[in-house]
């Protein structure tokens, strides 16, 4: 007879005839490796989409304002990373990080822009 052994720990399974693990805590163990990184990447792009956020929330306090791109690089501002483009019309590009967005303009400068 074929015994069927845990994905985890390899211990001989005795049970249900589609049981994969030995117990909760293989189970576990065994599913958090696999996700490791694909949840790193996850969180890694969440926390510098918050941290693009922080930065234009801060330096647009007005709703619209307009600044220099080192003043965003020295912020460490990261241009990677947004959650949306909008094309105008006209044909002007903002990239938003959710509800704060930002217009590249002439000479280094950009135009930021809160979304109601």
């Amino acid at each position: 007879m074929n015994q069927k052994k845990c994905l985890e720990c390899d211990t001989v399974i005795i049970g249900r005839i589609d049981k994969k693990f030995c117990s909760d805590y293989c189970r576990n163990t065994y599913n958090n490796k696999v996700n490791t990184e694909s949840k790193n990447l996850i969180r890694n792009t969440n926390n510098r989409l918050k941290k693009n956020y922080k930065i234009l929330a801060e330096l647009n306090v007005s709703g619209k304002t307009k600044i220099t791109r080192s003043r965003l690089n020295n912020q460490n501002f990261d241009f990677n990373y947004f959650t949306s483009i909008y094309t105008t019309k006209t044909g002007n590009v903002y990239h938003y990080v959710y509800d704060q967005g930002y217009l590249a303009l002439e000479n280094d400068y950009f135009l930021l822009i809160k979304r109601d």
